[in-house]
């Protein structure tokens, strides 16, 4: 993919997206064939959880993974408690999940019916730290089936510390690729990892179908179960089931969006990639600001969400109110799941780097048709602030 940024002006959308900033953190880009095909759907009468442009968005998305089978679902979520459904996970098992996520990927292993033990992540990449993955098999390995590995900001988890996990916990890898598609890491692209993947096609995501997720795999037997499960476990046209399914179908106006979308991906993140970038080198001579794990030469990240780190939360904070007052969007990261209430009955392990990066990641303005007069405001902005020096990484 080209790392080459074409500026374009700001789609109309994005400034009432943006609400009381004007510009905002993250907004669809909707500049391709997406009302063409929406409007094909309502002329064919294809609006439901059925339809041509399904079928045809689960194909492009298991190419891009390099998948043999993909199966749609309402949304992320939605795809990750099927997967975890179909391996068979549920009701006295755990899952080792990262600490440092968004709550989605706990929630799914408690629709699932298990519930999620929190290890920690790895300071250099963010991603779940393999030795922390072991430390929670040897105090829990009876119960543990599964571990849930997360690309986050765009970046792939990478693919010989997944082996490193697999080889240390011996159970079934799931990649929650909800953020990173069309990035690659060490050859492998996201969605390609573990027995099972699952991407997000939110309204923030860098490929949107206005909401919805999909399931990847190779295994076509889990691929028959899970579209099974996912429209109700129904056997035929009758009302008979054979099981407790799910109504997490994609629909097709839902597809034909993601469809329009997937045209243009390389070039959305070409664009994402050239602002993290920009603000990589921008604030590479600061002490008080740290860019994300940004391409760490081993592939390229997608730059789906640009993050700062502040030295605390108080710095992180006054970011935030500085940024506002600019009117520029931004935007509190992920906090550690166990440090909060809904999940504080779930096994922990030691979380340090969890609870180092809470309260003091930052997202910025991020979206693909963020112009160049956009881009020198925020940096102009960042130029304004200053924080708490931070200790060399």
């Amino acid at each position: 993919m080209s790392d080459s940024h074409t500026t374009q002006p700001p789609a109309a959308a994005s400034l009432k997206a943006g609400g009381v900033h004007d510009i905002p953190l993250a907004v669809p880009d909707l500049r391709g064939r997406e009302a063409e095909l929406l409007q094909e759907c309502v002329r064919d009468n294809w609006v439901s959880s059925a339809g041509p442009h399904v079928t045809r968005f689960e194909k492009a998305i298991a190419d891009l993974a390099g998948r043999r089978e993909a199966v749609a679902c309402v949304n992320g979520t939605a795809a990750l408690t099927a997967a975890l459904s179909g391996l068979g996970i549920g009701a006295g098992d755990l899952v080792i999940v990262p600490d440092w996520t968004f709550a989605a990927t706990a929630n799914a292993v408690v629709h699932a019916g298990a519930a999620p033990i929190f290890a920690d992540v790895s300071v250099d990449d963010w991603c779940l730290d393999p030795d922390s993955a072991a430390t929670a098999m040897k105090r829990h390995g009876d119960r543990i089936k599964a571990a849930i590995v997360v690309d986050p900001s765009g970046k792939v988890a990478a693919p010989s510390r997944i082996a490193k996990l697999q080889e240390q916990i011996g159970c079934l890898i799931l990649e929650d690729a909800a953020g990173a598609i069309g990035a690659r890491r060490e050859g492998a692209a996201a969605g390609s990892l573990g027995h099972v993947s699952t991407f997000s096609f939110n309204g923030n995501k860098t490929v949107t179908a206005g909401g919805g997720g999909m399931i990847v795999t190779d295994d076509t037997d889990l691929a028959v179960r899970v579209r099974h499960l996912t429209t109700q476990a129904r056997v035929g046209q009758d009302y008979r089931h054979d099981a407790i399914g799910f109504n997490f179908r994609m629909t097709n106006l839902n597809a034909a969006l993601g469809l329009a979308q997937l045209e243009r991906l390389d070039d959305m993140i070409a664009a994402k990639r050239a602002l993290a970038k920009r603000y990589k080198n921008h604030i590479a001579g600061r002490n008080d600001l740290r860019f994300m794990p940004f391409d760490s030469g081993d592939g390229l990240d997608s730059g789906w969400l640009s993050n700062v780190m502040a030295a605390s939360e108080k710095d992180a904070r006054s970011l935030l109110a500085h940024l506002a007052s600019a009117r520029i969007g931004a935007r509190m990261f992920w906090c550690s799941l166990s440090a909060q209430a809904p999940y504080s009955t779930f096994h922990t392990v030691d979380v340090p780097v969890s609870r180092l990066l809470t309260d003091r990641v930052v997202s910025l303005p991020s979206s693909s048709q963020l112009t160049d007069e956009e881009m020198e405001r925020v940096l102009a902005a960042l130029d304004g602030w200053r924080g708490t020096a931070m200790a060399a990484a």
